[in-house]
């Protein structure tokens, strides 16, 4: 795809972060977007900054969980705004907690929406993106996509399910001769409300009140950033994206040290453990 202007793109979770600047990115570029979360307060903020560039904005309610609300939508956008080019399967959430802590119900919760939401909107979407003969599939995965982290399985799992399906769906894409990119994308640390409102299981050692604030000290990169490096990725058709220099560092390091790594995360968390013991006395 060498331009997005006159395109369509969908867009999940759109209410904020990540979605929202990709979404105003593109109609900035003169893409029409078609955007989706379940925040709709944040999805009516996101169309009116959209809408100020003079593309066509189409909103709508959307569970990327539920497969007909997705199936649905995906219907809708081809038939109001005449097909679809691009599919961004962006919504996510997050959830704080050992494995052994962790709740069934949080741990479906948490793979229902980062990765059937992911199947859903890639399925979805596929044949209209066959229709309109030039398209492209961007699935967000993400930085512990590629390596395993402390209180994150249920986050890490999801993510690195993501990358998989996202590189063999490029692969029997590319067999076929479609001409259909995708790009399997891992930010680092954005600065958006993930972390704020991901679910967490509290544990003395473990997880407390200010993990999730301990994250966002980490976050160094702006979603508007991210938007800039998802388009330079559909333009030039990567396969993957790292987003921020620290994606890139873990990256080398996993690539480096591909088992050694855990060893040094282990250090750091065992460290940051006895700090948290210590403090709750």
């Amino acid at each position: 795809m060498k331009t997005v202007q006159g395109k369509v793109a969908a867009i999940t979770g759109a209410g904020s972060g990540i979605g929202r600047a990709t979404a105003k990115l593109l109609a900035r570029k003169g893409c029409h977007v078609a955007i989706s979360d379940v925040n709709e307060k944040g999805l009516a903020e996101t169309a009116e900054q959209c809408g100020s560039s003079g593309v066509k904005v189409l909103t709508a309610r959307v569970d990327v969980a539920n497969r007909g609300e997705v199936e649905a939508w995906a219907a809708q956008v081809a038939r109001e705004l005449g097909g679809v080019n691009i599919i961004i399967n962006n919504a996510g959430v997050a959830l704080g907690s050992t494995i052994e802590d962790m709740r069934y119900e949080d741990f479906e919760w948490l793979m229902n929406i980062n990765f059937w939401g992911v199947v859903h909107g890639t399925k979805a979407f596929l044949p209209h993106l066959k229709a309109a003969g030039d398209g492209h599939i961007v699935n967000i995965s993400s930085v512990f996509g590629l390596i395993g982290v402390p209180t994150q399985g249920a986050y890490n799992a999801a993510k690195f399910a993501v990358k998989g399906f996202t590189e063999a769906l490029r692969q029997e894409l590319e067999i076929e001769g479609l001409p259909i990119g995708v790009t399997s994308v891992h930010p680092g640390g954005i600065k958006t409300n993930i972390a704020r409102n991901a679910r967490m299981t509290p544990r003395k050692g473990w997880v407390d009140e200010e993990s999730n604030s301990d994250f966002e000290k980490a976050f160094s990169t702006s979603p508007e950033q991210a938007a800039q490096n998802i388009l330079q990725a559909i333009l030039k058709n990567r396969r993957r994206q790292l987003i921020g220099a620290d994606a890139v560092l873990i990256d080398l390091v996993q690539r480096a040290l591909p088992t050694l790594y855990q060893s040094l995360l282990v250090a750091g968390a065992r460290r940051r453990r006895q700090k948290l013991l210590n403090k709750a006395g």
